[in-house]
């Protein structure tokens, strides 16, 4: 049995953050110890993922970026396009496989933090704390105790909802046979797509050279779609909105990120915890998640280090979850448009406001000059109607 001050279950972005902000001595403040919990090799690891976000300067995992751009295109259904430049912010690409790597580098020679290869049966509340019953890849069990416990592996049902839709999304990594990529500009949402009856869809551009570039198929829905249906999405914007011509497929991605308004239980035990998309740190109205996990797991860090109960914070405030319920009702209910809404949101507000917003760092006053250019009679509609409506389980 091993004993730790903390077990983090999980090695995913959330699980490797919080190690990585644990690792090491730092002056005048506690050094608890950690054990990370990594599933070995199969179905339970993460695949591979790309996480983008935006800051201003330089970051805390620079080293790990794959790309990062100041300029974004985002191309209604029809008409121009509407550019926007959004320094001091940048755009940043991380590939999960390069941000591993640059947290095991962080994290070999720790002097607090260890990492163990296993698969997690239970956790389970003690008098002392938690204790984490897990299985080797040799079949032997084997059990860690902790006097606190986080648990980032995602959920396996969503809680109770008034809304919830789907952004489930395709991709390909591809090298084509001419320059037909900018590399100063991502696509931040196109448009230009079939659009499904229920839902929304765009297309998703990162150039990372000419010739180089994930292109994606995105889709805001509550249903997904086969295996063939992804590839023909692709297929289409790839050949016929985008006209790419020659290209090979290097590799490609797909994912499932539930967008909800169900309330995101953090605390699950005395010394339990839940943290990354299963606590919440996904911002429902856009599925970007690694910059609400940064501000969730810095806090725990900090709260840890100075001896205090380590509660994962809401990654996103009050007034941004209500907003977003609001707008993930409105879209569902078909009451507003939702590539003609993001198209006169980024049309008519400064980019870089527009991002703040999404990302839940604007005030209250900037939140009403956004809020003015959506389609007021729909969502004061859907203000109205918000509170009767029954939280039911996602089927």
């Amino acid at each position: 049995m091993l004993k730790a001050d903390v077990v983090i279950v999980g090695a995913g972005a959330a699980g490797l953050s919080l190690a990585h902000r644990l690792n090491g001595h730092v002056p005048g403040a506690r050094t608890p110890s950690v054990v990370l919990v990594d599933a070995p090799p199969g179905p339970l690891r993460p695949a591979t993922r790309t996480w983008c976000f935006w800051e201003a300067g330089p970051g805390r995992f620079d080293a790990a970026v794959r790309a990062e751009w100041s300029h974004l295109r985002v191309r209604p259904p029809t008409g121009p396009a509407i550019e926007g430049d959004i320094a001091p912010l940048r755009y940043k690409m991380i590939r999960s496989d390069d941000f591993e790597a640059l947290v095991a580098g962080d994290l070999e020679g720790s002097p607090n933090v260890r990492r163990v290869e296993a698969t997690v049966d239970t956790v389970e509340e003690i008098p002392s704390g938690a204790r984490v019953l897990t299985t080797r890849p040799d079949g032997r069990p084997d059990v860690l105790e902790a006097r606190w416990v986080f648990d980032s592996r995602p959920l396996g049902s969503l809680p109770a909802a008034r809304t919830t839709l789907l952004q489930h999304f395709h991709g390909w990594f591809v090298r084509t046979a001419q320059p037909v990529f900018d590399p100063g500009t991502v696509e931040l949402m196109d448009f230009r797509t079939p659009q499904p009856p229920d839902g929304l869809s765009f297309g998703y551009v990162l150039p990372t050279g000419p010739r180089e570039a994930l292109v994606e198929y995105t889709e805001f829905s509550p249903r997904l779609l086969t295996a063939s249906g992804y590839e023909a999405a692709v297929r289409h914007y790839a050949d016929d909105v985008l006209g790419l011509g020659d290209l090979e497929t290097v590799a490609t991605e797909t994912g499932v990120i539930p967008m909800t308004d169900a309330p995101m239980p953090r605390r699950i035990g005395v010394s339990v915890f839940r943290i990354g998309a299963a606590g919440g740190a996904t911002r429902p109205s856009t599925g970007y998640a690694f910059a609400g996990l940064q501000r969730q797991t810095r806090a725990v860090a900090a709260a840890l280090r100075q001896g205090r109960t380590p509660v994962p914070p809401n990654a996103h405030s009050p007034r941004a979850r209500a907003m977003d319920a609001v707008l993930l009702r409105a879209l569902d209910s078909g009451r507003v448009d939702g590539p003609a809404l993001f198209s006169r949101l980024f049309a008519r507000v400064p980019t870089g406001r527009v991002l703040r917003f999404l990302d839940g760092r604007t005030g209250l006053f900037e939140d009403l000059s956004v809020g003015r250019h959506t389609p007021v009679g729909p969502m004061l509609r859907t203000v109205i109607e918000l509170p009767g409506l029954p939280r039911r389980p996602y089927a």
